[in-house]
């Protein structure tokens, strides 16, 4: 049975920890040069070794064809997002027709994705998740970059290919494919590290919304728009195709799950870290994070 309490949980911890970042913010504990510093800890550090750390499972040979499923089926929602994405939004400004592109695509499906699924499906879905957050870190480091460049070139794409991000997805495939079992005091301490990418984050959209103007962002009517297609329309989406192709498994539901959570806080990373948008972009990780909170068990009921 699916516990919807469990997603309450997570959205109010990431709503205090965005707090913590909110308030160190105002009282100028954390200025604009120690938020770029934490943001580059994040993205060359701690978010490298989480995605290290989550392809470190083990399955057994009685889920090994659910597993080659996942494989395809997040390979195919990271085709079929952007597309559906890209011609919804079609009615909005370039700027923020792209954050909110990148905010439909990458979900928050590491963080509140693992302790959802943890608590619907056990190990069996942390595991599915984990391949759909491999696809994720593969396109995040390169489409999701691509959405905050200007122009690419080739050797952007090479340095693109050789970011901490992508190549940490290369020791985290080899680990997986191969079956490599790491010592276990490394395990822990990759682990450890990892597992500070997440309030990282979120402080990091704290110190961000607390230069904000709030009440601008919800005069502007592309942030509810992008919450109903985030929240609402890509996963009912996804859902209406797993009913066409009569799909009911657990990794299906995993798939129209995990494109239910809100905008992900690589969002407001990319957006800080490019110095696009800004404000809009952790508007935008907000209020998807606040609305979730109404839309999840809906989608919830649904694939129950």
């Amino acid at each position: 049975m699916i516990n919807n309490s469990a997603v309450i949980k997570e959205v109010i911890s990431v709503f205090l920890i965005i707090l913590v970042g909110f308030i160190a913010s105002k009282k100028r504990i954390i200025s604009d040069e120690i938020n770029k510093g934490l943001t580059e800890i994040l993205l060359k550090i701690t978010l490298p070794l989480l995605i290290v750390s989550s392809f470190n499972f083990s399955y057994s040979q009685d889920i090994k064809a659910n597993i080659l499923k996942c494989f395809f089926y997040s390979f195919i929602v990271f085709i079929v997002t952007p597309i559906i994405s890209y011609i919804c939004l079609l009615p909005v400004k370039v700027n923020k027709r792209k954050i909110l592109q990148f905010a439909n695509v990458f979900s928050n499906c590491g963080f509140i994705g693992f302790a959802v699924m943890d608590s619907i499906y056990g190990g069996e879905g942390v595991a599915y998740a984990a391949i759909f957050n491999m696809f994720f870190s593969l396109f995040v480091w390169t489409y999701g970059i691509a959405l905050f460049s200007d122009k690419l070139s080739l050797k952007d794409v090479k340095k693109v290919l050789l970011n901490p991000g992508i190549v940490a997805v290369y020791i985290g495939v080899a680990i997986m494919v191969f079956n490599i079992k790491l010592p276990i005091v490394l395990t822990k301490s990759i682990k450890s590290v990892g597992s500070m990418t997440t309030p990282l984050s979120m402080i990091i959209v704290g110190v961000i919304l607390s230069k904000t103007d709030v009440k601008s962002l919800l005069k502007d009517w592309t942030i509810y728009y992008g919450t109903f297609l985030k929240l609402i329309l890509i996963p009912i989406f996804f859902y209406i195709i797993s009913v066409i192709i009569k799909d009911n498994s657990k990794v299906m539901n995993t798939m129209i799950i995990l494109q239910a959570m809100p905008a992900g806080a690589t969002l407001s990373l990319y957006a800080e870290s490019f110095n696009k948008e800004k404000q809009y972009s952790a508007g935008i990780v907000f209020f998807t994070t606040l609305l979730c909170i109404l839309t999840f068990p809906v989608i919830l009921k649904l694939v129950s």
